[in-house]
């Protein structure tokens, strides 16, 4: 048998430059990584202890597919207090973390051959999953508009694909890389073009409790019929390595998205359910030290490499810095981090893999001692590689 006999889907995704790129500074002892979304935290004593309780409770059985009934029930309560979700339990779906939750509603809500809207700078999942799913996609350029999607963009976007069907929208939102968080104006004013064309909106809001200065905004309470809405715990409680994510649907349309969940890994797991219960039910402020030393961190950051040469973009939210690579260095971002890493043992995120090869991007949840390393270690490249160029 030979390899190209497999669906030509999957042989056009690439594996994630990312996570490679990640994994292959890592074997460097003296790397200091600034890479993955990675909260720095641990997770909430009374979190793990109700993880604990439920391995020592032997609930070790398979959960209803959907979710347990109590987990689904916090968490309308939870994300109405938080953000206005007018969701029931019935409207909500457990998954396993925000991956597989765009997975599963990707899958159910559009068919092959269908379009679907990108606004780039994009985490790379998104355009991944249309790919595999045989979908067209159309990335639209946001990085001219201060990074954020316009109604303008969105109608043209569509009348430059006037011979397809233009189904979606994944919006994330505060954005992964950029850090950009969509005010209410913004987002209201993006509705009407959306509804007029009666496109689904994909809202991934997994960063919407780490928000700066402003309350994050859901489409949802603009769009409710046509919004399907990703979170989790990953980001807010640093729960990462637990893997669980929710999705959040009109009815009827939920109970598909959770057919293909089923099919697809079952349930996700009884101990992390239970320790999601906690989360949800009294972890209420347990993101607020979290995000407030993320603020200073941010702060720190975006001076730092302002001070540096870099244009940078004003996070209002999540926990990276995107920042433009000064144009006399005359390096890409693979450039720019290779060296970083190769001769100063700095890791940083290309912007390549995120549909800019002109930026990079910085996590910040990190500590205050590894972010202050990483600023000197590129103060000294731009400082070294200007003196090169300059002889």
């Amino acid at each position: 048998m030979e390899l190209d006999s497999i669906n030509p889907y999957v042989l056009k995704v690439m594996p994630s430059a990312m996570r490679k790129f990640d994994h292959d500074i890592s074997s460097d002892p003296k790397i200091i990584k600034l890479t993955l979304g990675e909260p720095n935290f641990n997770v909430p004593d009374h979190i793990k202890q109700a993880a604990i309780d439920a391995i020592n409770h032997n609930e070790s059985h398979y959960p209803y597919y959907w979710g347990y009934q109590p987990l689904r029930e916090a968490a309308s309560t939870y994300y109405q207090a938080k953000f206005g979700y007018h969701y029931s339990a019935d409207q909500i779906l457990v998954t396993v973390g925000a991956t597989e939750a765009v997975a599963s509603a990707v899958k159910t809500l559009f068919k092959p051959g269908d379009a679907v809207i990108i606004p780039t700078p994009a985490y790379p999942l998104y355009n991944a999953l249309t790919t595999l799913n045989e979908l067209n996609t159309i990335l639209v350029d946001t990085s001219d508009d201060d990074f954020i999607l316009t109604p303008t963009k969105v109608e043209q976007a569509i009348a430059d694909h006037p011979d397809w069907d233009v189904k979606g929208l994944i919006l994330n939102d505060p954005n992964n890389p950029t850090g950009v968080a969509y005010t209410e104006e913004q987002i209201n004013a993006l509705a009407p073009v959306l509804k007029k064309n009666g496109i689904w909106v994909i809202s991934d809001e997994i960063y919407g409790e780490l928000t700066y200065g402003q309350k994050h905004y859901s489409i949802s309470k603009v769009l409710p019929d046509q919004t399907v809405v990703i979170n989790g715990l990953s980001k807010s409680h640093a729960m990462t390595g637990y893997r669980l994510g929710l999705v959040f649907g009109p009815s009827g349309f939920i109970d598909e998205i959770a057919k293909v969940h089923q099919y697809t890994v079952t349930a996700a797991a009884s101990i992390v359910q239970y320790a999601a219960i906690e989360a949800l039910t009294h972890g209420q402020d347990d993101s607020k030290p979290m995000l407030k030393e993320y603020q200073k961190r941010r702060d720190f950051v975006a001076k730092e490499m302002a001070e540096a040469g870099f244009g940078v973009v004003h996070p209002g939210g999540a926990f990276y810095v995107f920042a433009k690579i000064p144009a006399d260095l005359q390096m890409n971002s693979w450039d720019f981090v290779n060296t970083l890493a190769k001769e100063y043992h700095i890791g940083l995120m290309p912007g390549d893999p995120f549909g800019d090869n002109e930026y990079v991007r910085i996590s910040y949840a990190a500590s205050d001692e590894a972010l202050a390393a990483a600023m000197k270690a590129v103060k000294q490249l731009v400082a070294d590689d200007s003196a090169q160029t300059t002889e």
